[in-house]
This record gives structure tokens, sequence and C-alpha cells, in this order.
């Protein structure tokens, strides 16, 4: 049976790598987002259809959400994957940081499964939320964007204990260092003040990671894809990580590996 999906943050990075599988196995996929550029350029390479839609909107949602049941008769399953990252600790941060952050990451998803929900339950869908590693340790210097996600975890886990009864499934990806747009913006801002470019830069935030490296969207979107399947047809509220082991080392033993060089 086709499917037919919603991925928000759809232009780019983990959001454009579902919408290229999900097409390829061909499912019906809305890709949303505010750069209609960007969408363009996703639809035409996936097939996906575009729609411009700023998920912070409640109007914009509701119609968004509206309009693919209209246009497709039916909503199977939702990748609530918008984001943004708004640097610094509480201090740091102005309001409006901690407002748009928070609006994103966590309100903006809300809005998706507050319109989305009825008609998930009459497909017995699964809604599947890109959170974070961030949602599970504590970054240096994240505070809007670690609280928003950590947030998203619970609003998920929230709405599949609440609707797991109706059939609903709804679960939780974490990624680590993924190569999107936002991390390569992430590697520009950590390492042009020591002078090093985007590989090595790379090479430092990953150099605990177990598997010693960043992944790759279409790492993450495999597991996006299994979470809406019917092979996790029995996983519901579950946070899967994404990130190579990188929550998994124990900091209190770090210095015990020789290997680990100061900067």
């Amino acid at each position: 049976m086709q499917r037919v999906l919603i991925v928000t943050g759809g232009g780019s990075g983990i959001g454009a790598a579902v919408a290229a599988d999900a097409a390829g196995r061909g499912d019906t996929v809305v890709i949303c987002g505010r750069r209609k550029d960007a969408l363009d350029r996703v639809a035409a390479e996936t097939g996906a259809e575009p729609r411009v839609c700023d998920v912070s909107d409640a109007d914009a949602v509701t119609d968004l959400v509206s309009g693919v049941v209209a246009a497709h008769g039916r909503l199977d399953g939702v990748v609530a994957n918008a984001g943004t990252l708004r640097n610094g600790g509480v201090l740091d941060l102005s309001p409006e940081d901690w407002n748009v952050t928070v609006q994103t990451n966590l309100t903006s998803v809300f809005l998706l499964a507050k319109a989305a929900l009825p008609h998930l339950i009459e497909t017995k869908g699964a809604l599947v939320a890109v959170s974070s590693v961030a949602s599970l340790r504590v970054p240096l210097g994240c505070a809007a964007y670690a609280t928003s996600k950590a947030g998203l975890t619970m609003l998920t886990q929230t709405i599949a204990v609440d609707y797991g009864p109706q059939g609903i499934r709804a679960n939780v990806v974490c990624p680590g260092w993924i190569r999107t747009e936002m991390s390569d913006m992430e590697m520009g801002y950590f390492g042009e003040p020591h002078g090093l470019g985007r590989e090595q830069a790379y090479d430092e935030v990953t150099r605990l990671v177990p598997q010693g490296r960043a992944g790759t969207p279409e790492e993450a979107a495999a597991a996006v894809m299994w979470l809406l399947g019917p092979e996790s047809s029995y996983v519901n509220g579950a946070v899967l990580s994404v990130d190579g082991g990188t929550v998994l080392p124990d900091p209190g033993t770090i210095p015990f590996n020789f290997q680990v060089k100061a900067r």
C-alpha cells in the first residue's frame, strides 16, 4: 500500500534523506519548510511534493495537514524533523533566541501532532520525531536547543502513551553528529577560531565517538524509516540513538585512553 507521509524540515539534511528513501519505496511524500528553493531542489531530486510552511504557525500547520489529506485522501506517517539551533548558555541567550528555539523545535511538533493525530488514528499511523543526543546528555553552550529537544522527546512519549490504545505509534530518533547543513555550520562556528577546516573540525568533534566519525543523513533516515514501517510494529515510545555510540563512554575513564591528545 502506498503511504502518505509528511516530512517537516524536508529541504535539507535528514528530512531530505527521508524524502528520498520514502519516495524510492513508492510512498507519497510531502516535504515542508520555509525555504522554497531548498524544497524545490529536493522535490526535483526525489519526486516529493513541496509545500512551504512555517511549522511554528498554528494556522499554517493546520492548513498543511488538511491540504495533504484533501489532496491524497489519507495520512499514514509524520516525520517531525524541523529544527533550529541558537548557541549559548542562559546568560548568552536572548529571550528571542529562547522563544524561536522552543517554538521551532518543540511547539511546532505539538501543533503538527494536534493537526495530524485524528488522521493518523484513522490509518493506525506513526509519528517519528527527530530529537538529538543533546536531549540525552548535556552539551556545552546549548541551553535552549538541549532543553527544547528534551521536551520534544517527552512530548513524543506522551503521544505514545496517550494514543497508543488508538493504534498510534510515536517514537524518537536522537542523532549525534550527522553531516547536515546545520552541522556544517556548527563546524565553522567551532573550527574557525582554532584554524580548523570543516573536515578537521568533524575529526575533532568525533574523536571520542566509538565509531570515530560523523554519520550521514541517509544513516539517520534509515532509522526513521524503520520506525515508520511495519518492521517496528511493536515499538512505541522508544528513543533510538543514531550516534555511533556517542552517549556510551564514561567520561571518568576517558583519561585512561592515552591516544587522546590535548588540542
